[in-house]
């Protein structure tokens, strides 16, 4: 598989990473394709890893990962090109939030609130693509190969394709996640980061990053 990944941050290194190391050809799409640690990464990661603009990695990858900050994703869209993303996979990282930060309680906030979602607004943006989001409830340490002496951590998934959820279903299984949940269309965004946030409370008021969602079946 050849995976774009769409910002050049430690989300974005970490899933390409991992992709890289299961033998999948990654390109991270960034504005500074020669910044040092990019290029340090790429050495690290090869071969099966390069990196490029915006445009090229939306042109590059069969399924695209979109893991930039929420308040710069519809200006990456559009550098990238719309028309890069058209009946691709699109596996929607993002968390929409409002760029506050927390509060003296650890609490986070949406900027959509609970009327709409960053997942529904990547969809809007590209309507002929098949966004799935994934990976947006737990922080960048935990996305790959997460273990945990309790027992394996569930991750949620939201979109209106179901074969295209299958298929991101598949890659999160390679990733190391063995309980894989469908939620259903992609308006359950709206939960899945409101998940984030309480992920995030959790983080700030315990002091620790190592935690995740759990379900529960009989």
């Amino acid at each position: 598989m050849k995976a774009g990944i769409i910002g050049s941050g430690v989300v974005g290194t970490t899933i390409g990473q991992g992709l890289v190391r299961l033998g999948h050809s990654v390109m991270i799409g960034t504005r500074h394709p020669r910044q040092e640690k990019l290029q340090q990464w790429m050495m690290e990661n090869s071969p099966g890893s390069s990196i490029g603009t915006f445009a090229e990695t939306a042109a590059y990858g069969e399924v695209i990962f979109l893991c930039t900050n929420w308040s710069g994703t519809q200006n990456v869209i559009e550098q990238a090109g719309v028309w890069n993303f058209k009946k691709k996979i699109i596996v929607d990282v993002t968390n929409p939030l409002d760029g506050k930060g927390p509060d003296k309680t650890g609490r986070l906030g949406l900027a959509p609130g609970n009327s709409n979602s960053g997942g529904e607004q990547v969809q809007a943006w590209l309507p002929d693509a098949h966004v799935v989001k994934a990976l947006n409830i737990v922080g960048n340490l935990l996305m790959v190969n997460p273990q945990f002496q309790e027992g394996d951590p569930t991750m949620l998934i939201a979109g209106n394709d179901n074969l295209a959820k299958k298929a991101v279903s598949e890659i999160l299984r390679q990733l190391g996640w063995k309980d894989i949940t469908d939620t259903g269309n992609i308006e359950m965004s709206r939960y899945l980061e409101g998940l984030a946030v309480i992920w995030s409370a959790i983080a700030f008021r315990e002091g620790s990053w190592n935690h995740a969602f759990r379900l529960l079946r009989k």
